[in-house]
């Protein structure tokens, strides 16, 4: 393999940035054992072994590494000779891991070792803030980090990767990928909900609300109106970027599921996002007057059991989008779209989504099916706000998910066919 010189000096000049970048930081964390001029060394010193292993064999990067864990274990009993305290192994593994990146800059993706160089300098400057996040963790915290890999890494490399069932849709793997991913957002949510909690603001509850679930949400903040009257105007603004956010988690649904279409479909989604957008702000600036003292105790989202209840929902609903599909045309995917967006939009959204990157569904239908099912899931939060918040609270989100419906239903007829 061959390297261009103007190549080979401009990869060199990346290793020593990187080097110099990781060396800064441990500089200004005092490490007694490597700072600026010894992690710029060292990345030169794997980029040089990377430019002779290209000659000499892989021994050489190999033969580097070797010697730089010896010089890093000298290191080591000298500091303890010394009578310096230990204060762990950050910045060894940190030296391992500049040689390698320099080692692999030279002969792989430069992309690829600058990014990686970035998140290895952000996180050792983040180790204050990751030891006070880790600190606000319950055990019921850690326990669904826990639960997360098990769905993650455990449950679904073993799931089999073949189609069964009626019109060739029902894949174990590929359904649970979507549980995955719905539990992934909901999860997301509810960590920055366990950092934020009861710091966060009506507008910031709005949004980790919806990030984990707007019906959900609906749920916590109508009961809390119900016992707290003088909480109906700011709980009414939550619920209403709750079910904001909803748009942005099918945005991000599509584009995950379907990227190929999202030029077609992302532009009515986003427009109707920006519409719902414009309504929250003008709900949060009239009636947000205070802040919420806290925001209501958030559902765990990786149960097992409701991940096995949204995997048996978003299965049936596949099943039964290509079955509407199939026999009914578009008129089946409306109906099938209304009746299962009451209660959720995700499993809609995704399995429509995925009949689309199969072919089966058009992407005009794909974002015209999740509009209507969001017509659906907003005369539902409606009703609950109203039945378990009083007529007050419905009285303020009727006018707003009115004019969200009429604008909803102007781009379902009017958007322009591509």
């Amino acid at each position: 393999m061959e390297l261009e010189l103007g190549s080979t000096l401009g990869r060199l000049g990346i290793a020593v940035g990187i080097g110099l970048l990781v060396g800064l930081q441990r500089e200004r964390a005092e490490s007694p054992i490597a700072g600026l001029r010894t992690f710029a060394l060292t990345a030169l010193l794997g980029a040089l072994t990377s430019l002779l292993a290209l000659e000499f064999g892989g021994w050489v990067v190999g033969a580097g590494i070797v010697s730089l864990a010896g010089l890093v274990v000298t290191a080591n009993l000298m500091k303890l000779r010394a009578g310096l305290p230990d204060p762990g192994l950050t910045t060894e593994v940190a030296i391992l891991l500049t040689f390698g990146l320099a080692a692999y800059l030279m002969v792989g993706y430069v992309e690829v070792a600058i990014v990686t160089g970035g998140a290895l300098a952000f996180l050792l400057h983040a180790k204050a803030r990751a030891r006070r996040f880790v600190e606000t963790l319950g055990e019921k915290d850690v326990a669904a980090v826990m639960r997360f890999a098990l769905l993650t890494l455990v449950i679904l490399p073993v799931l089999p990767n073949q189609s069964y069932g009626p019109f060739d849709v029902l894949n174990p793997r590929q359904i649970w990928l979507m549980v995955v991913l719905i539990v992934g957002i909901g999860f997301a949510g509810y960590l920055a909900y366990r950092f934020l909690g009861a710091r966060a603001g009506t507008a910031l509850s709005g949004i980790l609300g919806g990030t984990i679930s707007s019906t959900a949400t609906t749920v916590s903040y109508a009961r809390r109106a119900a016992v707290t009257g003088v909480r109906v105007p700011s709980s009414g603004v939550v619920i209403m970027i709750a079910s904001t956010v909803v748009f942005v988690r099918v945005l991000v649904e599509m584009a995950v599921v379907v990227p190929e279409a999202l030029p077609e479909v992302g532009p009515p989604v986003a427009t109707v996002l920006l519409g719902f957008a414009i309504l929250s702000f003008m709900s949060w600036r009239r009636h947000a007057q205070g802040e919420p003292d806290a925001m209501p105790e958030q559902e765990n989202p990786t149960e097992l059991r409701p991940a096995l209840v949204f995997g048996g929902l978003y299965g049936l609903i596949l099943l039964a989008v290509a079955a509407g599909e199939n026999w009914f045309g578009a008129e089946g995917l409306y109906v099938i779209a209304l009746i299962s967006g009451m209660t959720d939009m995700d499993a809609i959204t995704l399995s429509t989504a995925h009949l689309t990157r199969e072919g089966r569904v058009e992407p005009a239908m794909l974002w015209r099916v999740v509009l209507v099912a969001s017509l659906s899931n907003l005369v539902f939060k409606l009703g609950v706000a109203w039945v378990m918040g009083g007529r007050a609270l419905a009285r303020q989100l009727a006018p707003l998910y009115g004019v969200g419906a009429v604008f909803i239903l102007l781009i379902l007829f009017f958007w322009p066919l591509s």
